[in-house]
């Protein structure tokens, strides 16, 4: 299963296209995550491969892991400063004006015992900054590529639904929740001193293709 979920592999890293309902790290309750995997992920090698990033559980796509700890730390390093380039896409629930932008929303987090914690657009929040294009429109939804500045938890999510005004199809929290979320991590590029930069894109997974999006469209 794991080996057709590759998108890149080398000494120091894997690319893995994290398919959707899998979290990466366990919840409070527990569950299935990506750690109950990491030892069919070693692919020969002593150490299980960890995870430099986090994706949510519903978002699909690029997700990189690190194959011994030197190489954790420098991948680390490199989100930190912000040197590694991230694309995604998703389909939202409306068409935004115009074709192209930058949405700058600082984020905070707000929890309640009744309804639980979520991310909120707050003056006083930590800086965060999404570049948006519009790729497509078809039936009154449209495909747009996102690419985030800064890795803030639910970025994207909140910057659809309040930055561009229409929330991400599917999304539990900021959206209608109707049917999967459709927001999938296409593409990541780190790059590497004296070593060729790690670059992958991760197919649109079938959810995009069934609700009438793909390849062509991006």
């Amino acid at each position: 299963m794991w080996a057709d979920k590759i998108l890149y592999i080398d000494a120091e890293a894997i690319v893995l296209d994290k398919p959707a309902g899998l979290a990466v790290t366990p919840g409070k309750a527990g569950g299935e995550s990506l750690e109950n995997y990491l030892d069919a992920l070693r692919f020969g090698f002593q150490r299980f491969p960890h995870p430099v990033h986090r994706l949510d559980k519903d978002t699909s796509g690029c997700l990189l892991l690190s194959r011994n700890p030197k190489a954790h730390k420098r991948f680390a390093q490199a989100f930190e400063a912000r040197r590694v380039e991230k694309r995604y896409v998703a389909i939202v629930d409306g068409v935004p004006p115009g074709t192209e932008g930058r949405i700058d929303l600082p984020l905070a987090k707000i929890s309640s015992a009744e309804a639980g914690w979520r991310m909120v657009s707050r003056a006083q929040g930590q800086p965060a900054v999404t570049h948006w294009r519009l790729l497509t429109v078809k039936e009154g939804r449209a495909l747009v590529l996102f690419k985030p500045e800064t890795g803030r938890t639910h970025q994207l999510r909140v910057h659809a639904a309040e930055g561009l005004g229409y929330a991400i199809s599917g999304d539990p929290i900021y959206g209608t929740g109707r049917g999967p979320m459709l927001l999938h991590a296409l593409s990541l590029k780190v790059e590497r001193e004296g070593k060729p930069a790690i670059e992958a894109t991760a197919p649109l997974p079938p959810t995009f293709i069934q609700a009438g999006f793909g390849d062509d469209d991006l």
